[in-house]
This record gives C-alpha cells, sequence and structure tokens, in this order.
C-alpha cells in the first residue's frame, strides 16, 4: 500500500490531508491517504468543497486501485475550475480554449491568404516585366492572350486586399456580458 500522505517520524504517522481537515484519526487503510498527502491541504479543501468527502470516498471505493489517481487529478482539476468558476467550472475554461483554437484558426488562415496573395503579386509583377521586356524586342507592340489572363488575376488578387478582419473582437470572451 502507498503511503505517499504520511511522514514517519519516530514511529508515529501525520494524517494525510482529508483527514485533517475533517478531523479524524487517519487510518493505516484510509482510501484518502495515497491521493491527498499531508503537505497539500489545499487540494482537499476544494475537491471537499465541491464534492463532499463521502461523495469522494463513494467514488474512490467504486473504481479499482489502478484507476483512482487519474479520478483524483480528474476531481482535483474540475474542484479548482469550479472554485475559479463558480458558474461554468471546466466548461467555461474548454469554451475559452476552443475560442482561442477558432481565433488561431482565423489569424492562420488570414496568414495564408497573405502568403498566397504575396506570392501571386510577386509572380504577377515577374510575369509583367518578363512581357514588358519582351514587348520592346519584338517587332509588333500587340498584347498576348496571356498578358490578359496575368493581368486580370492580379487584378483579382488586389481586390483580395479590401477585405478587412475587425481582431479587436477576438480578445472578448464569450461568457463576458
Amino acid at each position: 500500500m502507498k503511503e505517499s500522505g504520511r511522514k514517519q517520524s519516530g514511529g508515529a504517522s501525520s494524517p494525510c490531508a482529508a483527514c485533517k481537515l475533517l478531523r479524524r484519526r487517519c487510518s493505516q487503510d484510509c482510501v484518502f491517504a495515497p491521493y491527498f498527502p499531508s503537505h497539500e491541504p489545499h487540494k482537499f479543501a476544494n475537491v471537499h468543497k465541491v464534492f463532499g468527502a463521502s461523495n469522494i470516498n463513494k467514488m474512490l471505493q467504486e473504481l479499482p486501485e489502478h484507476q483512482r489517481g487519474d479520478a483524483v487529478s480528474s476531481m482535483v482539476y474540475e474542484a479548482n475550475a469550479r472554485v475559479k468558476d463558480p458558474v461554468y467550472g471546466c466548461v467555461g475554461a474548454i469554451s475559452s480554449l476552443q475560442q482561442q483554437i477558432n481565433v488561431l484558426q482565423t489569424q492562420l488562415a488570414v496568414t495564408q491568404a497573405e502568403v498566397v496573395h504575396l506570392r501571386v503579386t510577386h509572380n504577377a509583377s515577374s510575369s509583367s516585366l518578363w512581357n514588358n521586356n519582351a514587348g520592346h524586342n519584338s517587332p509588333t507592340n500587340s498584347e498576348s492572350p496571356s498578358s490578359n489572363i496575368m493581368d486580370s488575376q492580379a487584378k483579382y488578387f488586389f481586390e483580395m486586399d479590401m477585405v478587412v478582419v475587425d481582431h479587436a473582437s477576438y480578445g472578448d470572451s464569450m461568457w463576458s456580458c
């Protein structure tokens, strides 16, 4: 059995954080001791505040021992999120992260569009210079159909420059009023 919740000093052991908060004697087979060590009292305090000691005890005893550590980690995370945001808890944190992902994906799309625009502009200017130099060497100065196509494509991509994205509205939280 794990003894991480107790410190040995002489022959006596200190109670785990749960037993210390609940003001009871910490037995050798205490279900809380491996997961709520005495040097982390805030960890159990938040979980106890949100779930209650008897509910935590029931949940831990219903689980196999190899899953209890993950369950406690999850309860601690959920309790800390609920203490920070009493209304939304974990859902608020998840929603905030999803909103950040959406903002970053939008910024990535805008940046990728700018890269495409710059490449097309660069290619169009290079092609235009090449066509102009080729036109001076030829006996006739008529425009070729390919240069007309390049001009129309460049005009289309220059029109993309007019798209305005309001980055200021991305910073607001979807939960703020």
